[in-house]
């Protein structure tokens, strides 16, 4: 029974750790402003993401975390942002990077 309930745990720890990285699921909640395919300025005021390079997108979230970058949108996105861990931001970057038009 020990050895059926450490399994039962590692197959969670590691069904977590898959989906925190999937930036396809991350992205959802970035969709109703950036749009299905990040082709939208959200709000009509920031960049169109889909055009940024993986390592800009990275900088970007990053700094929306520490609050270094980012103009009027600068609040709203380090409250977006701040839950996401370096492997997340990978993951949504990634992602992003591949819905260029």
């Amino acid at each position: 029974m020990k050895n059926m309930t450490k399994i039962v745990l590692a197959l969670t720890l590691i069904s977590t750790a898959v989906m925190a990285t999937d930036g396809a699921s991350l992205y959802k909640k970035c969709a109703s402003c950036h749009g299905s395919s990040g082709e939208k300025k959200a709000l009509g005021k920031s960049k169109v993401i889909n055009e940024m390079t993986q390592v800009n997108l990275v900088s970007a979230l990053k700094g929306y975390q520490d609050g270094s970058y980012g103009a009027s949108m600068k609040a709203l996105m380090k409250g977006q942002v701040a839950k996401l861990n370096n492997e997340d931001i990978d993951a949504l970057a990634q992602y992003i990077s591949t819905m260029k038009q």
